[in-house]
């Protein structure tokens, strides 16, 4: 008798095999984002395009530039843009980067990290994943391809930013240190998003997850920020995000390259941390466990509309948290803010409506910004609603003796009362803190009553959104151009005193911004029946079309 013993395999060999197909998945993601991929690369580049375009317009000549330092250098100016080097010695290019170019950073984390979450933790909850790996792909396959499409899509980002600032006739090497720092943050919020797609199971919470890091990356930079510019307080906070480091490289000013190696870094261990993870679970399942629910469903879940809250009671809950403490945040610093703005130039003060009232204008401006937040969870809720037909949870439920109209109906009054619910707790949040921040306790009443009033606005976008679903399921994104309108539209146009057609084109440009402007009972009315009449029609359409199960 006689033993064969087999060599076993190399390590090489058998990181080869994790590996295997990753190329083909490159190409197919290529494929299916073949609109989403040049949307997200391109847009970011010809949003600071516009910024350039607009602060040009601004801010002319030197005078007008010199202008803007007491403001870029105050904790107003640090909190929504960034430290500010070289502000002492402004110039546009400086300017762009150091106040616009925050918002391109951060839409950068969002695409990574959206980006990585759609093809790989969105693939498993779908099923499109198991059939891939029925073929010859490797475990590591298909995160190795979602990274390295999202590295295909910072590098792309980064070079046309740098074209786009060239074009302008700026610095060559700033411009590409920029795009650079713009695509460092793609790929440190990919890695991010490859470690949260191994916690949950569902694709939602994992997006989620890493925006919440996102958006506690913002919080900290700005915090640091802050600090830096008041000379006391803990600066170092700017050091614990990535968003941070980017913005420590100081394009056309110190031109350091070197912050961009903290993101490096940082993106390859965290991306380690994602492969290691994703060896220690099961196909399909999450390292985080969803709570088992209840063998019996509660009394009061028996109906569509009980089934509605349910789906979005988690999401309720977080988004009210967030704010709640958002709101405590930026009314905490309305004293200090108003103070930042005191020597502003006209120009930017006109976004507040005038320096006649600056107390009123920055209220009325933070409601603006608070519907516009609140009316992304109005979207997102509506992308849900796609989520529970394409699926195939939806179709179970209409098997039963629930209707279709009551179904999309039921989900749709959820949102629109959620809506209501969140504007109160922003307004109530940023009125505490800006009451103790003001020691006037009369602004929380006024907060309040500012954020509510632009609940018509939000439910207009609301039944947009809505409609769109229900007649034409895959143009459901464009809902997002209606935000993105209305955030140019009330922050931009009155800088560059555009017509005030512009800004009505946009659903929250009617209203007014409360406790600046009186509010108008004429366009709550209109907006509201608007948006009654686009949900009713929604409901309708809903009800004629077959059901999608496939996204």
């Amino acid at each position: 008798m006689s033993t064969t013993l087999e060599r076993p395999p190399s390590r090489a060999g058998t990181e080869s095999a994790t590996l295997a197909g990753t190329g083909t998945l490159v190409r197919f993601m290529l494929r299916r984002d073949r609109i989403r991929f040049p949307a997200w690369a391109v847009g970011l580049p010809l949003l600071m395009a516009y910024f350039a375009v607009a602060l040009e317009s601004l801010a002319g000549t030197p005078e007008d530039l010199q202008g803007l330092t007491s403001f870029t250098s105050s904790p107003a100016g640090a909190l929504f843009g960034g430290p500010g080097f070289g502000f002492d010695q402004l110039t546009l290019e400086r300017f762009l980067v150091g106040q616009y170019g925050l918002y391109i950073l951060v839409g950068a984390g969002l695409m990574g990290l959206l980006t990585v979450v759609r093809h790989t933790r969105a693939e498993e909850h779908t099923g499109r994943a198991e059939l891939v790996r029925a073929n010859v792909v490797g475990r590591h396959a298909q995160l190795t391809a979602a990274l390295v499409l999202t590295t295909l899509m910072a590098v792309l980002a980064t070079v046309l930013i740098a074209l786009v600032m060239t074009s302008r006739g700026y610095d060559a090497g700033g411009s590409l240190l920029f795009g650079a720092s713009a695509g460092a943050v793609v790929v440190a919020f990919g890695a991010i998003g490859a470690v949260t797609a191994q916690l949950s199971e569902y694709p939602r919470a994992a997006a989620g997850f890493a925006g919440a890091l996102l958006g506690t990356a913002f919080v900290l930079r700005g915090l640091g920020d802050m600090a830096a510019v008041q000379g006391s307080g803990p600066s170092w906070l700017s050091w614990l995000s990535p968003i941070g480091w980017s913005q420590q490289t100081a394009p056309y000013t110190h031109d350091d390259w070197w912050p961009l190696a903290l993101c490096l870094v940082f993106s390859a261990a965290v991306t380690a941390a994602g492969y290691a993870l994703s060896a220690r679970r099961d196909f399909g399942a999450g390292l985080i466990p969803p709570r088992p629910g209840s063998p019996r469903a509660a009394a009061w879940l028996s109906g569509p509309l009980a089934l509605s809250f349910r789906l979005q009671r988690a999401g309720l809950i977080g988004w009210s948290l967030a704010l709640l403490v958002g709101g405590v945040a930026y009314g905490s610093f309305t004293q200090p803010l108003l103070e930042g703005f005191q020597d502003a130039p006209e120009d930017l003060l006109a976004v507040m409506g005038g320096s006649e009232n600056m107390l009123a204008g920055y209220l009325g401006l933070m409601g603006f910004f608070m519907a516009l937040v609140v009316t992304i969870f109005v979207i997102l809720a509506v992308h849900g609603l796609r989520g529970e037909e394409t699926e195939g949870r939806a179709e179970p439920v209409l098997a039963t003796a629930v209707g279709r109209s009551a179904w999309i109906g039921s989900y749709l009054l959820v949102s629109a009362i959620g809506a209501p619910w969140l504007l109160l707790v922003a307004g109530l949040g940023m009125g505490l803190g800006a009451a103790v921040s003001t020691g006037d306790s009369g602004l929380v009443a006024d907060l309040v009553a500012g954020h509510l009033a632009h609940t018509p606005a939000v439910w207009l976008v609301l039944a947009i959104a809505a409609l769109l679903y229900a007649a034409v399921p895959r143009a459901l994104p464009a809902a997002w151009a209606v935000l993105g309108y209305g955030l140019i539209a009330g922050m931009f146009a009155p800088m560059l005193n555009l017509p005030d057609e512009v800004i009505r084109i946009s659903p929250f440009g009617h209203i007014g911004d409360y406790p600046r402007d009186d509010i108008s009972i004429t366009a709550v009315l209109i907006l509201t029946l608007l948006a009654a009449a686009g949900a009713a029609a929604a409901i309708a359409r809903f009800r004629r079309r077959d059901l999608v199960t496939t996204a």
